[in-house]
């Protein structure tokens, strides 16, 4: 119930404003009002799904949904102007257990479920009265524009050569306050970087004169990307300064979150399968030379250790140079006496390398198949994700049609508000299942009585229009709760059929709220075939087949580091996506909630045992063998995970 903190994505706001409401002026000065509502409509829902990243992550984010989008207005107008109340409900209930299924994929199948929902009841339940073959090209149109918008408005404070950023433009020097001092822990072996002590040799190459003082200019293509890998050179620092603190598993987690982020900021889709641009590759070499930074100060985290506080200097000096868009600069050199430390030093002079000349590797991402998207819509969170969906928008829509034919709407023939909110209610990754129907109920409450008031003083439609660039600009805002969401949209979308001429019924949308809460309320606490906490059980398992191909991976003593690192990524992110449905999860009901008891604990053991296989990667790549420890502390988990995975879903343990 608690809302997200943040600073204000005044980008975000800047492209609401300029969304729903010019294209709804637009139409209006045109005389196509319908055209306008439908146009405004899709950049609304545009709009929630333009979250923070890079460029061509928003064309994934955007673009496919609204696709869906399409797709269901045009199947929800077909159908709801050739069919019978019960084929209608059929074939909309068929369409929710295919929405509710691609939504277990990952958070745009989410959001393409969803928007395939919402628009096919708009589609069935708000007659238009223009054909359909000019309304479906009028939704894209209203999503492209949001997106257009996204792609080629500047962000107001992304700026490349920050003169605070990086120490310098010159090659990769170590810088002489931070060398370690020789003693008798320290390593035998000769040390790769240059001596920072003169030279009384005469040296023939001139002296390499300071860099310019960076030009402060725009360059807003890649300030996602920047900012994502930035802050995973931050989160490593932060998780340095962590180490031999209760904070350190916190951080680790941080870590993976900001590696995740950086890894689907400059993973979206392009023309070319490569990198075509000299920035582009050089973002690219930069996060891949963050994962064996990230490596090592697990590596340390997992020892327990406390490392000088200078470890943690290099990371930030490289995300300030990410920021600046500016080279490394002299480095501290950290001390080298153990394994992890000699790795930490070793990533941060292969680092500073990068920076200084970097090429555009793998990203190590490991690509999901057609038959793995397919098995994981067909698996047992998909099972149950759509069926709940399908039940649940089955009911709305059945129910819906019985007062339409029953009259209780009135004048107008309306009846989408109804299934519309309950494809909102239905969806688990919004938060658990009360406090969604309560901030729901909530938000329609307060946002359908503020349009009351306002449509009572507002002049028409001018004001309305008004009104509807207001709400669009406070959507990215307003996100931050759902309550608070539903407010801000359920003003919006009751100003837009205002305009296309519905009469003000805030009242009927307060009860069909309700109606809609009381549905899935019902469905979602019923008994379905199988068993329960599919979705949870599901992120499960994926997380323990990840953890295993890693551990096998280390192990075998493989000297392929892209793979390792490829799979270690894939191990964190696997964890961290079962760790989020494990907490929504547990947030819900008893009735709910005792269906993933434990899973919390089973997740636990499996970080130790990604944690260290993280060490002994560290370890085997020093020594080239274990240490009693390494091992002891595998066996230990292993037992550990026996034991606990037993008593969530099917009993299946590591090697």
């Amino acid at each position: 119930m608690r809302a997200q903190r943040g600073p204000v994505p005044w980008a975000a706001v800047t492209r609401g404003a300029l969304a729903a409401g010019p294209l709804l002026l637009a139409a209006l000065l045109a005389g196509r009002a319908s055209l306008g509502v439908v146009a405004a409509i899709a950049a609304m829902l545009a709009g929630i799904n333009d979250r923070p990243g890079s460029r061509r992550t928003s064309v994934r984010r955007i673009g496919v949904p609204a696709l869906a989008g399409a797709v269901g207005l045009l199947v929800g107008s077909y159908a709801g102007a050739h069919l019978g109340a019960f084929a209608l409900t059929l074939v909309l209930t068929g369409l929710g257990l295919v929405g509710g299924g691609i939504s277990a994929i990952g958070p745009v199948a989410s959001g393409t479920g969803t928007q395939l929902l919402v628009t096919s009841a708009v589609g069935a339940g708000m007659p238009l009265p223009d054909p359909v073959w000019q309304t479906v090209p009028a939704f894209l149109a209203g999503a492209g524009w949001l997106l257009a918008l996204r792609l080629l408005l500047p962000t107001p404070v992304s700026r490349t050569g920050d003169p605070r950023a990086g120490r310098g433009r010159g090659p990769y020097r170590p810088d002489s306050r931070f060398a370690p001092r020789p003693d008798k822990h320290s390593d035998p072996r000769p040390d790769p970087r240059p001596d920072p002590r003169p030279d009384p040799r005469p040296d023939p190459r001139p002296e390499p004169r300071p860099g310019p003082r960076p030009d402060v200019r725009l360059d807003f293509r890649f300030d996602g990307e920047r900012a994502a890998v930035a802050e995973v050179y931050e989160a490593v620092a932060a998780l340095l300064d962590a180490v031999g603190t209760e904070h350190a598993g916190a951080r680790r987690a941080a870590l993976t979150a900001a590696l995740d982020h950086a890894q689907d900021a400059l993973a979206g889709p392009r023309l070319r399968r490569h990198p075509s641009s000299a920035a582009e590759r050089r973002l690219h070499a930069q996060y891949a030379a963050a994962l064996p930074l990230g490596e090592a100060a697990t590596a340390l985290a997992w020892a327990e250790r406390t490392v000088p506080k200078r470890a943690a200097e290099g990371p930030r000096r490289l995300a300030a140079a990410v920021r600046g868009n500016s080279l490394a600069g002299p480095l501290p050199a950290p001390a080298r006496t153990d394994p992890a430390l000699r790795a930490l030093d070793a990533a941060l002079l292969h680092a500073a390398e990068v920076f200084d000349r970097g090429r555009a590797p793998d990203l190590h991402t490991r690509r999901r198949s057609v038959a793995a998207l397919v098995r994981t819509v067909l698996g047992a969170g998909g099972r149950e994700y759509a069926l709940r969906a399908g039940l649940c928008f089955g009911a709305a829509v059945a129910t819906a049609q019985a007062l339409h034919h029953g009259h209780w709407y009135g004048a107008h023939q309306h009846w989408y508000w109804l299934p519309a909110t309950a494809v909102f209610l239905v969806k688990p990754d919004l938060g658990p299942l009360v406090s969604r129907v309560l901030c729901r109920a909530a938000g329609t409450v307060f946002g359908a009585l503020l349009f009351a008031g306002f449509a009572a003083v507002l002049p028409r439609p001018e004001g309305l229009v008004v009104l509807v660039a207001v709400c669009g600009a406070l959507v990215p805002v307003a996100a931050r709760h759902f309550a608070a969401q539903t407010t801000v949209v359920t003003v919006l979308v009751l100003a837009l059929v205002m305009v296309g001429g519905e009469p003000q019924a805030s009242a009927g949308r307060i009860g069909e709220t309700l109606l809609a809460c009381a549905i899935v309320l019902i469905v979602g606490h019923l008994p379905v075939p199988g068993q329960r906490g599919g979705g949870v059980r599901a992120r499960i398992d994926a997380a323990d087949a990840a953890a295993h191909a890693y551990l096998v991976h280390v192990l075998g003593e493989s000297d392929d580091r892209a793979a390792r690192w490829t799979l270690r990524r894939e191990a964190y992110r696997t964890l961290a996506e079962a760790r989020a449905a494990i907490a929504r999860a547990a947030a819900e009901l008893p009735a709910l909630a005792r269906h993933s008891a434990g899973a919390d604990e089973v997740a636990a053991v499996l970080e130790r045992l990604v944690d260290t296989t993280t060490a002994c990667a560290v370890h085997l790549d020093d020594t080239g063998r274990l240490t009693p420890r390494h091992t002891e502390r595998l066996a230990a988990l292993r037992d550990e995970l026996a034991t606990r995975r037993g008593r969530v879903g099917r009993s299946r343990t590591l090697a």
